[in-house]
């Protein structure tokens, strides 16, 4: 069973860097195929694919935030995070870390999902 747990900060003022971490437990993110997701909500909108890291630890970005989004892991910790830099009101959302079993499906649906973190960016 796959589990996924946001961590970070809850409010981050205007500027500055929005840094958040998902710890995985029950699969490695090493593993074949996997991909390691970051979703994002605002509040009355919907979701907003941001990034992901594969098992390989290639990464890819939404173009709209790819200039101010890194995602980044740490195996030894079996953890990925984000980084979204120079935030702003608009940064505001509910941040999602999620995972696909296998890129070789054609779905974009994760498969599993973390709770959600609600990060607040003001001053």
């Amino acid at each position: 069973q796959v589990r996924l747990q946001e961590s970070g900060p809850g409010l981050v003022k205007p500027s500055q860097t929005l840094s958040l971490t998902c710890t995985v437990s029950g699969d490695s993110i090493t593993t074949d195929y996997h991909a390691w997701v970051w979703i994002r909500q605002p509040p009355g909108k919907g979701l907003e694919w941001m990034g992901v890291i594969t098992s390989d630890g290639a990464t890819h970005y939404s173009s709209s935030l790819k200039s101010r989004t890194s995602i980044s892991r740490d195996t030894s910790k079996n953890q990925f995070s984000l980084q979204l830099s120079s935030v702003t009101p608009e940064d505001t959302a509910v941040y999602y870390c999620a995972a696909r079993r296998s890129i070789l499906v054609p779905t974009t649906t994760p498969d599993y999902w973390g709770q959600g973190t609600q990060v607040t960016v003001s001053s």
